[in-house]
């Protein structure tokens, strides 16, 4: 019996790169991983003269690979499918790629030292980017969190009932010596309202279902395609998925195309995740290392393939059943989901392979459903303005709408749009992964143990914490484990309005706070040299290495991102000759936006400073969109109008961007 798979212990301090391996990493790194069926015994470590493999054992999952001596940890797991956490793609930066080394040994990196406890340290625990595969090695993994909380639904406007997928019963005269038309032309003539032209798959069935079914068959059709022809009257199962494929998370919706009703919906964090959290990270990846991009290919394959089962089994209805799918996602996901190299996307000039896909099949891109279903894949309107940005524009109506509009998907890249019902225009700000708990002290994403909401009292603090995952109706006992990105933005805003933040980003001292909170006077500490305000002790009160703080430094990594997103949008409204207070509505899309209090928004700067009635909640545009078009086949073209609509804005080329970023840096007064 397997025994549970320890937590990971929380560390602190600061990223600092440790120096490296006296062996040549990059020469090792990534090689010719493979399996090695023979299970690792529990042996005494044998060290490696650096030639031949060491073997290295995962538990829980029990699994054993042959790798070359020096290659580390991380890049063993995820190049054989073992998910471990990072958010920095195995660059040393993030400190979550926690595991224990339990049998064999592993010398500490400097990195270790400052990520781990020396009780930690003695008991194994290691950095997996860091621990160089010099022996034989058992190792445990935590376990990933697969389902962090999302967004499911967002906002989005009626659309008329229209899908592409449409069936046909008919019953047909059986052939004759004085009828011999072929089986092709004998079904078209009794479809006397649609032209179509049949695919391969649907003509080597046609002749065998046919007389199975006694020439009574029901002819599935998308657009003027037929891609199968069923036995009997089938006509009440039309089914289709959309795709809302986020670089953090992926959202897959099966929709009844009969009725435009939802009918399951399932999410799941991206596989490619430890490529690291954001698009410039998985780039790289395939830059440094060619064999890269067919993985991440597969893993975004994967992690559609496995939702496309999810709502299958919830709907009890067979993948087969599934007759179209839609795609919406940045530039970079679909690329990689399409076997596209990105690298033109993450280098200047930033340039797509092409802006849009037609004529793409579901089998093409290795998800299983109808074998002959087609793929609708969002047009991208530039790098990083993608097919998702387009999605959350149709769903959301900018180009209808005749008030003054602010878009904005918050991420680790942030797309924000602007619409007064004639002009688009749309740019994209590098907000990094603050949003979604990188490179935060105590981050993490929003997951069962994740602190989602703060308020501050005069003497208290008051924290909500995601439930347990699956289902479990009791999340009262579940402890804060760490920050996600909600919980930050609180927090920061919290402590911005006791004034234990100054308008710098500042955390008082602990004499400011005994003066002015001195209920919250314990609560204000320091982590080596650096300031802390604490949110929750984990042990006993007063021992910070056991607790979920809030740093100086997360201070200034959520002043960047905000700072980015804010300089965005206030460059968006001079374009247009519009001041900021003038908008009169924003919409925060995402995940991320989703569980956004507008208040706390309007205090850091995130968005310009409005009532809050002006401030919407709007949830997964994206995947609203990617609805619309399998229920409305007129809202393909309204895709594709988009395109020829908007106007982007590039940042990078602004020579005042960096001055209007610096100048918004500051939380308002």
């Amino acid at each position: 019996m397997t025994s549970p798979a320890p937590e990971p212990p929380s560390g602190t301090g600061p990223d600092e790169s440790p120096g490296l391996p006296d062996f040549d990493l990059d020469a090792l790194g990534r090689e010719g991983l493979r399996e090695a069926h023979a299970p690792l015994a529990p042996t005494a470590p044998v060290e490696h003269d650096g030639t031949g493999r060491v073997r290295l054992h995962f538990t829980p999952a029990e699994r054993s690979y042959a790798v070359p001596p020096g290659v580390t940890v991380f890049d063993a797991a995820s190049w054989n499918g073992i998910a471990i956490d990072s958010t920095c793609g195995g660059h040393g930066t993030c400190k979550k790629c926690k595991v224990q080394v339990t049998a064999g040994a592993v010398p500490a990196s400097p990195l270790d030292a400052r990520a781990f406890s020396g009780a930690e340290l003695a008991a194994g625990w290691r950095l997996a980017c860091r621990a160089a595969a010099n022996t034989d090695l058992t190792i445990d993994v935590p376990p990933l969190v697969t389902r962090p909380k999302a967004a499911t639904v967002g906002v989005g406007r009626q659309v008329i009932l229209r899908p592409a997928v449409q069936k046909r019963c008919v019953e047909l005269t059986e052939p004759s010596l004085t009828d011999q038309r072929p089986d092709l032309q004998r079904l078209t003539d009794a479809i006397d309202d649609l032209e179509v032209r049949p695919t391969l798959y649907a003509l080597r069935r046609l002749p065998r279902v046919l007389r199975e079914a006694d020439f009574s068959v029901t002819a599935v059709i998308v657009d003027d395609v037929l891609i199968d022809v069923e036995p009997g009257d089938t006509t009440g199962s039309r089914h289709a998925i959309a795709f809302d494929l986020g670089t953090t998370t992926v959202v897959a919706t099966l929709l009844d195309v009969g009725t435009g009703t939802p009918v399951a919906v399932a999410s799941m964090l991206n596989a490619q995740q430890p490529f690291g959290a954001d698009v410039i990270t998985r780039i790289s990846a395939t830059m440094l290392d060619p064999a890269a991009a067919e993985r991440l290919q597969s893993l975004a394959r994967d992690t559609l393939d496995t939702l496309v089962g999810d709502v299958c089994d919830e709907a009890g209805i067979d993948r087969t059943s599934v007759y179209e799918i839609a795609v919406a996602g940045n530039a970079t996901m679909t690329a990689l989901l399409l076997g596209i190299d990105p690298e033109p996307l993450g280098v200047a000039p930033f340039v797509m392979t092409a802006s849009s896909f037609a004529g793409l099949t579901a089998a093409e891109l290795g998800i299983g459903v109808h074998p002959a279903a087609p793929a609708h894949v969002f047009p991208a309107l530039g790098a990083y303005v993608g097919g998702d940005i387009v999605a959350g524009m149709l769903a959301s109506g900018m180009d209808r709408d005749k008030r003054l509009r602010l878009f904005i998907d918050v991420g680790t890249n942030c797309e924000i749009v602007l619409a007064d019902g004639e002009t688009i225009l749309a740019t994209a700000a590098p907000a990094g992964p603050a949003f979604e708990g990188g490179a935060i002290r105590c981050g993490m994403r929003a997951a069962p143990g994740a602190i989602e909401v703060v308020k501050i009292g005069t003497d208290d603090v008051t924290l909500s914490v995601i439930g347990a995952a699956d289902g479990a109706d009791d999340a009262a006992d579940v402890a804060p484990a760490g920050l996600c990105g909600s919980g930050l933005v609180d927090a920061v805003a919290e402590l911005v309005r006791v004034g234990l933040l100054d308008a710098s980003g500042r955390l008082a001292t602990e004499d400011d706070v005994a003066a002015r909170h001195p209920g919250l006077a314990d609560r204000v500490t320091k982590v080596g040299e650096e300031r802390v305000f604490v949110l929750a002790w984990l042990g006993e009160p007063g021992d910070v290495s056991r607790s979920v703080y809030v740093s100086q430094r997360d201070v200034r990594e959520l002043q960047f991102a905000k700072a980015a997103i804010a300089t965005g949008w206030s460059l968006l409204c001079e374009e247009l000759g519009v001041s900021p207070r003038d908008v009169q509505q924003v919409l925060l899309a995402g995940s991320f936006g989703s569980y956004l209090a507008p208040g706390n928004a309007v205090r850091i700067g995130l968005v310009p400073r409005l009532p809050v009635l002006r401030i919407v909640s709007a949830g997964n545009v994206a995947g609203e969109g990617a609805k619309m078009t399998l229920l409305s086949v007129p809202e393909r073209a309204g895709a594709a109008t988009l395109l020829r609509e908007v106007r982007y804005v590039e940042l990078s080329d602004r020579t005042d961007f960096n001055d209007r970023f610096v100048d918004e840096l500051a939380f308002p007064g």
